[in-house]
């Protein structure tokens, strides 16, 4: 029972960033249309022009905790909850959150530089970056692990990176930069985070 307790207390950053992107989306379609540009635009969503010349440096955060529509909320809070609860065991609340957060804000700067690159400039939100850098970082801790990491293995994490970023360049609206850009990001956060031996003390744990 006690194994159980504590299991069922470490899933709880995971659960809680999910409640707060569903929160804040349920906040915001009682005020007007989440699929609006300019309402979302007025709620904290990603424009380079906002910050790089109003020097609104706060939409790289805010707009991780927002979303076009209810599908595109439930397609990244599946995604979170799913594969979210596996590296949270692994490295812990705080360095989980801190993955999470450190993946979506660079996701979101690399979005910004690719966005001047190409001088396309488009309203975006999401918390897509911050997920894929939380696959990033099961990645590299699956590799430290035997290609395992809980009930998931490599390959089914490399499989589901192909095919998700597979789907953002096949499909218009995307924001693949900020996919890549987490996706990376939260690899290289994990090789400076995770040590293994933080991971077998935590299956002792579980025992």
């Amino acid at each position: 029972m006690k194994a159980i307790s504590n299991n069922e207390n470490k899933l709880n950053m995971t659960v809680l960033l999910a409640a707060v992107n569903v929160i804040v989306f349920l906040a915001l379609s009682m005020q007007g249309m989440t699929e609006d540009v300019e309402f979302m635009l007025r709620h904290g969503a990603m424009y380079v022009p906002y910050v790089a010349e109003k020097s609104e440096y706060y939409r790289l955060f805010t707009c991780m905790f927002l979303h076009f529509g209810f599908e595109h909320l439930m397609n990244n809070m599946v995604v979170l909850l799913i594969v979210g609860w596996n590296l949270e065991l692994a490295v812990g609340k705080m360095k989980y959150v801190f993955l999470y957060v450190g993946s979506g804000l660079c996701g979101n700067v690399i979005s910004a530089i690719w966005d001047i690159r190409t001088e396309e400039y488009v309203v975006s939100a999401g918390a897509s970056g911050a997920v894929f850098g939380i696959i990033g970082a099961l990645l590299y801790v699956a590799l430290r692990n035997r290609g395992r990491i809980g009930d998931i293995s490599g390959r089914g994490i490399v499989f589901m990176v192909v095919v998700t970023l597979y789907y953002g360049f096949a499909n218009s609206g995307v924001d693949n930069a900020a996919h890549i850009g987490g996706l990376l990001s939260g690899f290289l956060l994990a090789v400076l985070l995770y040590r293994k031996s933080e991971r077998e003390d935590r299956l002792l744990t579980w025992g």
